[in-house]
């Protein structure tokens, strides 16, 4: 049996020259990716940084690490990976600007590091305009700043394979082999299951050509993984009663994993929605999600032209090679498989790392037609254009969904000063509708008696509010529980997808307030 071309052993190639594509392994071309990277860094700073609010998940993760904060309950699914990177931060100040910034300067260098190890793999300007296209999509945008794991498991993907290529076909490299290891911890840190669907490719991979590399690469994916799924595993037995049980509530929240078809939710949720559940929807605005379909042509374009390329890589280092294209497709469409067919829901970030990966082959596919259509300025001209018009759509759908978390942050305000005003203020307790944002703003500890985050009975709740405030939000007509119905009804500024709610506070608020 052959050797698999993807990670057939070669030699190590130039470190300097000034022949074609001297630039894939010349400090020099970094330039490209920089600039890549700074701009991404940039945008974020002048779009989705001044004035934003944290969203009902960030607060979530916020709420672990801030000092004199109540944490907010922890589901299963949830890990404790991107409380690590704002934990720093958060124990200097409670600013949600300096925690933007924080995060866009690091997604920023992040971006840079990830796209900084394929340039021994691919020429500089395909790996440029890679980052290029990933970087210029609203999600990747809107979820920069934010304390969100899902950016950091894309760029965390996007290391890890280039690391285990470059593993691969050097032996000496010792670096890559620990980055790649490296790698899929931190991306497990991160989201463990996400792990899983980003190691399973390569292991296959790794197993097909009869190297000598094979058992190390092997052991260095699975101590990856093994050490950035620990914290989770541990805490499963500590506070879930083992693995198996972890994993089923982790999948009950989810609604339950299984055969679910949810392309047509991610299309729709591409209009700017950051959670479509359910997604029962309007499509409002077809052209925000053309891309969309633009991007498997273009991604099996990429792979077409490099399973064609057969040419001397040391004699042309700008040459792609087949695995530089073929293995991160296998691995984002691996990564994309659990939110295409397994949840029934959508959200834009869900599909982050599957974009980051498939950019790749999707830029070697573009700077292809650039080289080879003719008349090649009217071709470079039509590209250029049809790039201006994807960003113009992608960054109208971003301010959308940024002047939306504007918006709410002035409203929780107001809902944080009527509450206030009430008399619920620490030490206090939060249930009802958005409990943890509503809790964690006020100085407040969020407690529900059911449903995914219940953490007390009902009993409990009653009696808590008979020694400090306690507050029910409720939306509508709704009707608090029973032990709720003869504390005290008040009016509260609505939120722009809520406008109508009101609050009900127990004795001992009534009594201070």
């Amino acid at each position: 049996m052959g050797q698999f071309p993807a990670l057939a052993p070669v030699r190590p190639g130039p470190r300097s020259g000034r022949g074609p594509g001297a630039e894939t392994v010349t400090g020099g071309g970094l330039r490209w990716i920089a600039a890549v990277a700074v701009a991404y860094t940039l945008v974020q700073l002048v779009m989705a940084v001044p004035g934003t609010s944290l969203g009902w998940d960030e607060t979530v993760y916020v709420s672990q690490v801030t000092p004199g904060s109540e944490p907010a309950f922890f589901s299963a699914p949830r890990a404790r990976g991107i409380t690590f990177l704002v934990a720093p931060l958060t124990a200097l100040t409670s600013s949600v600007e300096a925690l933007r910034v924080h995060l866009a300067l690091l997604s920023g260098a992040g971006l840079f590091l990830a796209l900084a190890v394929w340039r021994t793999l691919l020429p500089t300007r395909v790996v440029a305009l890679a980052g290029g296209l990933f970087a210029g999509l609203w999600v990747t945008v809107f979820y920069g700043p934010q304390v969100m794991p899902n950016l950091w498991v894309a760029l965390g993907a996007l290391f890890t394979v280039g690391c285990f290529l470059r593993a691969a076909r050097d032996r000496s490299d010792r670096a890559c082999l620990l980055g790649a290891g490296a790698g899929v911890a931190f991306v497990a840190l991160m989201r463990p299951t996400d792990a899983f669907w980003l190691v399973a490719p390569l292991v296959v991979v790794a197993v097909v050509p009869r190297t000598g590399r094979r058992p190390v690469l092997l052991v260095a994916l699975a101590a990856g993984a093994a050490a950035g799924c620990a914290p989770w595993i541990v805490e499963a037995y500590a506070g879930y009663g083992g693995l198996a049980a972890r994993l089923s509530r982790a999948s009950e929240i989810q609604g339950h994993l299984g055969l679910n078809l949810a392309v047509d939710d991610q299309i729709r949720a591409l209009d700017g929605r950051t959670l479509c559940r359910p997604c029962d929807v309007a499509w409002r605005r077809p052209v925000t999600a053309l891309w969309w379909f633009v991007l498997p042509l273009l991604v099996a374009g990429g792979v077409v032209i490099a399973a064609r390329l057969r040419r001397d890589p040391l004699a042309r280092p700008s040459v792609i090679r087949p695995s530089a294209v073929l293995v991160p497709t296998l691995a984002g469409l691996a990564l994309a498989v659990p939110y295409l067919l397994l949840i029934g829901y959508a959200a834009p970030r869900f599909l982050l790392p599957a974009y980051a990966l498939l950019a790749l082959p999707a830029a070697v596919c573009l700077g292809r037609i650039a080289r080879a259509v003719r008349p090649r300025a009217l071709c470079v001209t039509v590209l250029a254009l049809a790039l201006a018009g994807h960003l113009t759509i992608q960054y109208s759908v971003l301010q959308g969904a940024v002047d939306r978390s504007r918006e709410n942050r002035k409203a929780f305000d107001r809902i944080t000063a009527e509450l206030h005003r009430y008399g619920v203020r620490a030490p206090c307790v939060i249930s009802g509708v958005e409990a943890p944002r509503v809790a964690f703003r006020t100085g407040c500890a969020s407690r529900q008696a059911g449903g995914h985050d219940g953490s007390i009975t009902r009993a409990g709740l009653a009696a808590l509010a008979d020694e400090r405030p306690v507050a029910y939000v409720v939306e509508g007509k709704a009707r608090p529980p029973a032990f709720a119905r003869g504390w005290r009804r008040l009016d509260l500024p609505g939120l722009p997808a809520r406008p109508d709610l009101s609050v009900y506070v127990g004795p001992a608020t009534t009594a201070t307030g």
